[in-house]
């Protein structure tokens, strides 16, 4: 029989496999893809995600983290600092047209906000200081995009961004699962039904998360065939962030002295980006530009998730080991 341990170590593997399976029914059963294209369920999921994945955090401890101010200031200087310079650095690689830079900017200088926990989790970060730093996240995020877009963009950039999407996407992503995961826990002390509740939530992770990957790659690679050109562009970008980010975000966790699962965090959280929640943006703008962004971040999507795959296992074992040297 399987057990949890079990599945979550073969879990790298398993992700493959759904990747596959997902660009396979994507492109050749594009019936279903409609199905599968829904705001709702993709929101639904993760949001199913995130709540098993808050019930195995100890909530009970969890106020001691809101005294690490030096991790804060990690986080805010690695995603509002360190990110804009590399990604503008990387963006005189890209063509110079303005959806193409407009899409690349509003995925690459968006921290996650969801899927990172998960991801953090897995990479043997700390998971709590994640989920604490998702709100601060939220609101700087909101404010500094449309002043990044200004800077890099110009003067009208700054009608592009709707604040709705995020704050739509904070609510049912984060807030939604946060709360009845606490409420799970708390009613678990008193009562024998949650508390098999929660012992159950600990399995959803992982099949979940395979769940998340299969929706978002077979709904949205089909839109990818009409690009080719914009995403042959910004395939090596999105590499090369993913390369940078976690030595950039090391050399933060090493100057502010930070243990060893909080420099993890730090790594996660700078190299995973927004791209779930920054799509509805996308998929607003008016036009042929809203196929163009739309396809930019789902590239984006696509890249980050085999390299998140990649991260689980080097970000422990290579780039921020338990001993270092």
């Amino acid at each position: 029989m399987l057990t949890r341990e079990q599945m979550e170590q073969h879990q790298v593997g398993l992700y493959i496999i759904i990747l596959i399976a997902a660009a396979i029914t994507g492109l050749f059963a594009k019936q279903i893809v409609p199905i599968l294209n829904h705001p709702a369920l993709l929101s639904s999921i993760i949001a199913v995600l995130m709540y098993g994945m808050f019930t195995q955090i100890p909530f009970a401890s969890i106020r001691q983290s809101f005294v690490n101010g030096r991790f804060l200031t990690a986080i805010l200087i690695a995603n509002y600092i360190a990110v804009p310079v590399v990604v503008w650095l990387l963006s005189h690689l890209l063509p110079q047209e303005m959806p193409v830079l407009l899409g690349v900017y509003m995925v690459l200088l968006t921290p996650c906000i969801d899927y990172v926990i998960v991801f953090t989790y897995l990479g043997r970060g700390n998971e709590k200081l994640m989920l604490l730093s998702t709100p601060l996240l939220f609101m700087t995020q909101m404010i500094l995009l449309p002043l990044y877009l200004w800077l890099f963009l110009g003067p009208e950039a700054m009608k592009i961004v709707d604040p709705q999407p995020f704050i739509e996407a904070f609510l049912i992503i984060i807030v939604t699962p946060l709360v009845v995961a606490i409420g799970v826990q708390s009613l678990s002390r008193r009562y024998q039904p949650f508390q098999m509740g929660l012992s159950f939530s600990a399995w959803l992770p992982v099949p979940l998360m395979a769940l998340t990957l299969f929706t978002i790659i077979s709904s949205q690679i089909g839109k990818l065939t009409a690009h080719w050109d914009v995403i042959l562009a910004v395939i090596p970008v999105y590499i090369a962030f993913m390369l940078i980010m976690p030595w950039v975000a090391r050399s933060i966790a090493v100057w502010f002295k930070l243990d060893v699962a909080s420099g993890r965090t730090l790594i996660f959280s700078s190299g995973t980006r927004n791209s779930l929640v920054v799509l509805p943006l996308a998929l607003a703008l008016p036009g042929e530009w809203s196929m163009i962004v739309a396809a930019i971040i789902v590239t984006q999507t696509i890249v980050e998730i085999v390299g998140e795959l990649v991260y689980i296992r080097l970000v422990p074992a290579l780039i921020l080991r338990d001993r270092q040297g």
